[in-house]
C-alpha cells in the first residue's frame, strides 16, 4: 500500500513546488579539542548543523561565529566553510539535504552530474549529486506561501541561524529521519519523505520569522534594537559576551544584527565589543599592581593570549610595551 501511496504524495509535491526534497545523508560526529579536522567544508548539498553538545567556532566564507549548546546553522550549497573545537568534548549532527525535479533523477546521474566529496574535505561521505546546488531551499518553499520567496534579502546570505520555537521541531524531525535511515521498519521510505517534507516545513516557517526581523530592520526599527544592543553590551562586555549574545538578546539573527549595527554604529559589533574590551585594558593598564594576565580576564578576554593579539592589533604594541609607554609618560 505505502509503496503504491509515496509515488503519488511525490508527483503532489512536485505539482505545487516543481521539486521534492531529498535527504543525503545523516552523520553524528564527536570530537575533543584534539580532532584534527579539514581545513575547509563545501559541498553540493544543504547542510543542517546541530551543536547538541560543547563550544565550537564555525567560520562562513570568512565570517566566524562562537556556537554553543543548542545552536542550529543551515549551510547553503557550495559555502566553505571550517569548525575548530573550542571545548573538551563536541558532539555535533549534521543533516545533508537537496531538491530534484523528480525522485527518479538520483537514479538516473550520469558520471559527470555527481561529485565526490574530496577526502581532505570534510562533508558527506556519499555520492553528491551535482544538481543539488542549482536548487535553493526557497524555491521550493514558495509552495508552501510563507513569505519567503526567491527574492528574499536571505537568498543572498551564505547561511542562517535557526532560532524560536520550529528549532527544537527541527532537531527532533532532522534526527528522526537519520534513526529511519539506519533502520529497516516497515513503511521505512514511506515515512522518511513525510518527516523530510514537515522538515522542509518547520524550516520555511524559522525562515520566515528571519525574514520578519530584516523587516523590523528595513523599517526603521534597526536603531531601536541597535541601541538596546549596545546598552546590553556597553554593560556585559567585561563578562565575555559575544555578537551571538548580542543579537539574541533583541532578537535578531547574527547576521541581520551585524548589518544593523554596522549601519547605524559605523563599525561591526565584533570591532565594537573589541575597542571597549581593549579601552578597559588600557584603563587597568595604568595600575602596576595589577598582573596582565589579570587585565585579560577583567576586561572580557576568554584568554592572555587572545588579549595580547587583539591588543597588539588594535594598539600596535603589546600591552606589556604599552604600560611602559605610560610610565614614560609619567616621568
Amino acid at each position: 500500500m505505502f509503496n503504491k501511496l509515496l509515488p503519488e504524495i511525490e508527483q503532489d509535491i512536485i505539482s505545487a513546488s516543481g521539486m521534492i526534497p531529498v535527504i543525503i545523508e545523516g552523520i553524528e560526529h564527536t570530537y575533543d579539542t584534539s580532532a584534527s579536522l579539514p581545513d575547509t567544508s563545501y559541498h553540493n548539498s544543504h547542510e543542517l548543523l546541530y551543536l547538541r553538545e560543547g563550544k565550537v567556532e564555525l567560520t562562513i566564507n570568512g565570517e566566524a561565529m562562537t556556537l554553543e549548546k543548542g545552536k542550529v546553522v543551515i549551510i547553503r550549497p557550495l559555502v566553505k566553510h571550517k569548525l575548530v573545537i573550542k571545548s573538551r568534548k563536541a558532539d555535533i549532527f549534521n543533516l545533508y539535504f537537496g531538491f530534484v525535479h523528480d525522485g527518479r533523477e538520483l537514479n538516473t546521474m550520469k558520471k559527470d552530474q555527481v561529485v565526490i566529496t574530496p577526502s581532505n574535505v570534510a562533508g558527506p561521505t556519499v555520492q553528491i549529486p551535482g544538481l543539488l546546488a542549482q536548487i535553493s531551499l526557497e524555491n521550493f518553499l514558495q509552495f508552501a506561501d510563507l513569505g519567503v520567496t526567491e527574492d528574499s534579502d536571505m537568498t543572498r546570505q551564505p547561511y542562517f541561524m535557526v532560532t524560536g520555537s520550529e528549532k527544537k521541531e527541527i532537531c527532533y524531525l532532522a534526527e528522526t529521519i537519520v534513526e529511519e535511515m539506519a533502520g529497516s521498519a516497515v513503511a521505512k521510505e514511506f515515512l522518511i519523505h513525510t518527516l523530510t517534507v514537515s522538515l522542509m516545513i518547520y524550516l520555511a516557517r524559522a525562515m520566515r520569522k528571519e525574514w520578519e526581523a530584516s523587516l523590523r530592520v528595513k523599517n526603521g526599527k534597526a536603531k531601536e534594537l541597535v541601541l538596546i544592543a549596545k546598552e546590553y553590551m556597553d554593560e556585559n562586555f567585561v563578562n565575555g559576551i559575544t555578537v551571538t549574545d548580542a543579537s539574541s538578546y533583541v532578537f535578531l539573527s547574527q547576521g541581520y544584527f551585524t548589518r544593523a549595527f554596522r549601519d547605524e554604529m559605523g563599525i561591526s559589533p565584533m570591532n565594537y565589543l573589541m575597542q571597549k574590551r581593549i579601552e578597559k585594558a588600557c584603563e587597568l593598564l595604568a595600575n602596576n599592581e595589577i598582573k596582565v594576565s589579570s587585565i585579560a580576564v577583567q576586561s572580557g578576554f576568554s584568554s592572555p593570549q587572545r588579549f595580547n593579539v587583539a591588543f597588539r592589533k588594535l594598539k600596535g604594541m603589546t600591552p606589556l610595551e604599552y604600560r611602559k609607554k605610560l610610565e614614560g609618560q609619567e616621568g
